[in-house]
């Protein structure tokens, strides 16, 4: 199994051949943060949380801040698992990677996502709310989370796990500062990034969220040549551990493989399930 996925993907039984969902978490999370996700896809897909280094099971690990370095190892780790109709979804951090991670394999001539799923995160042409922010003490660090709602609540009253948090936030807000900056011009090393998807893009917004508001999530308009469908949903910045979410995504991701099964006249076993 992939060192970066928290769960094996299914190889057999009722559901082999079943869609595959693979989901990229927020900055300062890890693969936890979809846990209860196979609940509302079960059984018609195979979701596969995806754990970036230094966080969890891989706490040990040093933590990568190097974009062109994450996306080449999710290239090596993950690509051989895209061998039927498969889907992304990131949110706020992971939707960098997953947008990033997809315009890599479309480049490479990989067969494409059924769909890219990106919450809670502005488009790489759009400031970063918290940019240059890691630099900050710890004191104005956890000021700036708490202004834009991102600083889980239940972390306030736990500081050894705020500690924790706020290392792996900042080597997280690098990342995403790498992420944000592959595009803007630097498509002239040839790799593809300012080249809009041809997969449909679906977007997910809190109504509520500060730090990503539906106004700048439906700007990612401008990064997909396919669909574009855009989605408000109750909450704030972390509505990723709502039901809603999970529900409506699996709602999505179903019509989206039979669309593909339909022009192809191939067929996934099983459907996605409505949630």
């Amino acid at each position: 199994m992939s060192t970066y996925l928290a769960a094996a993907p299914t190889t057999d039984g009722p559901d082999a051949g079943a869609p595959r969902l693979f989901c990229f978490h927020h900055a300062g999370a890890g693969a936890l943060t979809f846990a209860r996700w196979r609940h509302a896809f079960a059984p018609g897909v195979c979701v596969l949380p995806v754990r970036l280094p230094g966080r969890e099971t891989r706490l040990r690990e040093p933590r990568i801040t190097d974009a062109r370095r994450l996306i080449a190892e999710l290239e090596a780790q993950l690509g051989p698992l895209l061998t039927g109709p498969y889907a992304l979804y990131g949110h706020s951090l992971g939707a960098l990677v997953a947008h990033r991670f997809a315009q890599r394999l479309e480049h490479t001539g990989r067969p494409a996502p059924v769909l890219v799923g990106l919450g809670a995160c502005p488009p790489p042409h759009l400031p970063m709310p918290l940019r240059g922010h890691e630099e900050l003490p710890d004191a104005a660090l956890l000021a700036a989370l708490e202004r834009f709602g991102t600083l889980p609540p239940f972390l306030s009253a736990r500081p050894h796990l705020l500690r924790t948090l706020l290392a792996t936030l900042r080597d997280d807000l690098r990342l995403a500062a790498g992420l944000r900056a592959l595009g803007g011009g630097d498509g002239a090393d040839g790799q593809g990034w300012d080249t809009p998807l041809a997969c449909p893009v679906h977007t997910f917004a809190g109504e509520d969220d500060q730090a990503a508001p539906a106004r700048d999530i439906a700007q990612w308009r401008r990064w997909t040549r396919g669909d574009f469908v855009p989605h408000t949903l109750p909450g704030g910045h972390f509505f990723v551990r709502d039901a809603a979410l999970p529900r409506l995504l699996a709602r999505r991701l179903g019509s989206a493989v039979r669309r593909r099964e339909s022009a192809t006249g191939s067929r996934a076993v099983p459907h996605a399930h409505s949630g």
